[in-house]
């Protein structure tokens, strides 16, 4: 049975679709290269990507034109530094007791970050995303039937679900960054409804808000149970970085019960050494995470079963 990689993103304004698929397979690549030895790996590659739904004009990397608020300081970039397996000897947080959405979440990310004002951008920005999901009254454009409007929730998981058809017959590694693991959950919960006997063979999540107790309620709102998606018949592994605000509270496993399968999440934290063009370390980067030993090795064992 052929193999594919999905990737699905937040909802941040992103560059165009091919640029960002071509980076995200890049990430993936150096990964694999660096740690598995696997320096010319192929595999196909599929970007569920919607920033064109939701932003009039994409991020860009001229030349130039550096002034530009659309300019994008934070592009793929190969690492420069040795690509590190999480350190146990760090101090990490494994859990965050007694964290709220909108209560000692924003104290916490300071302390985590060691940066008031990044901290403090970087929640505002995912805050604003999860009212924006979950606002009920909340339309945009309907890709399927242009000039016409319909709940935004459901536009953003209509692209993974056709992307899930499109792959059907193939055994399928679901890779979901940030706000993107929140559309990616709700997608595989419902298709399990309607599909029973469909399978995933896995699911990743990184640098996501999952374990945020605001979504545990949405989630826990709307459905039967918090537990894994039906449908993830592999394993269902979650990285994180301590240090990444948005996934604050990334020991999922405590949260999230086992599918009628038995399968639970696997909570693996990893370094995520990402930094662009400022210099400046961006924890909750997608590139960093994608790149990260520990998820180098999991895709190669995907792709090599």
């Amino acid at each position: 049975m052929s193999k594919v990689i999905i990737g699905i993103h937040g909802l941040a304004n992103k560059p165009k679709k091919s640029v960002l698929e071509k980076w995200w397979k890049s990430a993936i690549q150096e990964g694999l290269a660096k740690t598995c030895g696997m320096p010319d790996a192929v595999f196909e590659f599929d970007m569920v990507c919607w920033a064109d739904l939701l932003y009039l004009h994409s991020l860009h990397n001229e030349q130039g034109f550096e002034f530009d608020d659309l300019f994008n300081t934070e592009p793929y970039i190969e690492a420069t530094e040795e690509l590190n397996d999480y350190d146990a000897g760090l101090v990490d947080m494994v859990r965050i007791g007694g964290s709220s959405l909108l209560g000692g979440l924003a104290d916490l990310a300071r302390q985590r970050l060691g940066t008031d004002g990044l901290a403090s951008a970087i929640l505002q920005r995912h805050l604003k995303d999860l009212d924006f999901y979950y606002d009920t009254n909340r339309e945009i454009l309907n890709r399927a039937e242009p000039k016409t409007m319909q709940l935004a929730r459901m536009v953003l998981q209509a692209d993974l679900i056709e992307a899930l058809e499109r792959h059907r017959g193939k055994e399928i590694m679901l890779i979901a960054h940030s706000m993107g693991t929140i559309i990616a959950y709700d997608v595989l919960r419902d298709l399990g409804q309607r599909e029973p006997d469909y399978r995933l063979a896995q699911l990743a999540t990184i640098g996501s808000p999952l374990g945020l107790p605001y979504v545990r309620r949405m989630i826990g709102g709307e459905r039967d149970a918090v537990r894994t998606p039906s449908v993830v018949r592999g394993a269902w592994v979650n990285y994180w970085d301590r240090r990444d605000v948005v996934a604050i509270d990334g020991h999922l496993r405590d949260d999230f019960s086992a599918n009628r399968d038995g399968v639970r999440v696997v909570d693996d934290l990893v370094e995520n050494a990402y930094v662009g063009l400022s210099k400046e370390p961006n924890y909750h980067k997608s590139y960093g995470y994608l790149r990260a030993p520990e998820v180098s090795r999991n895709i190669k064992a995907f792709l090599d079963t």
